[in-house]
């Protein structure tokens, strides 16, 4: 049974990261505006990922249970590019991306600035999560944020608590998903709340 559920556990969070971001570009693309994502969320949450990511590597935790980070970090990509084009500059992505290349060479030079990193990328990811409430609650509009994209989030953190407990045990990568779970839900209802208030006033 458990190598059965860790096997499902795996591979079911790697088949909805490959389309985790999709309905958010391509409600950006359809809307042909980034009205409701928060630019600031964005970047902190590739951030995020990029240390995330970096820290499974730097300590060869099992591929698999890391695996969705690069196509997460693509995707997310992707999704900043659109928001400069729609918000009207895309050379302003630039010094951001340079930035994450540096990052990712930097974190690894001593082995406490990945510890240290670590240790903080959870409050990294819980401020982008905050940022995006934030934008939110500012504006009483979700826009073109999707909420299949948020519950798709809260998912794979779901079955990350899982792989976690079955596998590294990690204490730190644990309460991050812990974390990432309750904010993404918390996400998640809040863009379906202001949806609703949206269309019940038009």
């Amino acid at each position: 049974m458990g190598p059965l559920l860790l096997g499902f556990c795996n591979w079911s969070t790697l088949g909805v990261c490959a389309a985790l971001k999709l309905p958010q570009i391509s409600a950006v693309l359809a809307a042909r505006s980034a009205r409701g994502i928060s630019l600031p969320s964005l970047l902190l949450e590739l951030a995020g990922f990029l240390v995330f990511l970096r820290y499974q590597c730097y300590y060869q935790y099992p591929l698999l249970t890391y695996l969705e980070y690069p196509i997460l970090i693509i995707q997310d990509l992707v999704l900043l590019l659109c928001v400069f084009h729609f918000n009207g500059n895309v050379k302003r992505a630039a010094p951001y991306i340079i930035l994450l290349v540096v990052s990712w060479f930097a974190l690894t030079l001593q082995k406490w600035i990945i510890d240290m990193a670590m240790n903080l990328c959870t409050f990294i990811s819980a401020a982008s999560k905050f940022a995006q409430l934030q934008y939110l609650w500012k504006t009483g509009d979700s826009g073109a944020v999707s909420a299949l994209t948020w519950i798709l989030a809260s998912y794979t953190c779901a079955t990350r608590i899982i792989t976690t407990l079955m596998t590294t045990n990690d204490l730190t990568i644990l309460l991050r998903f812990v974390v990432m779970l309750a904010l993404n839900i918390w996400v998640t209802i809040t863009v379906l709340r202001y949806r609703k208030t949206v269309t019940k006033a038009e």
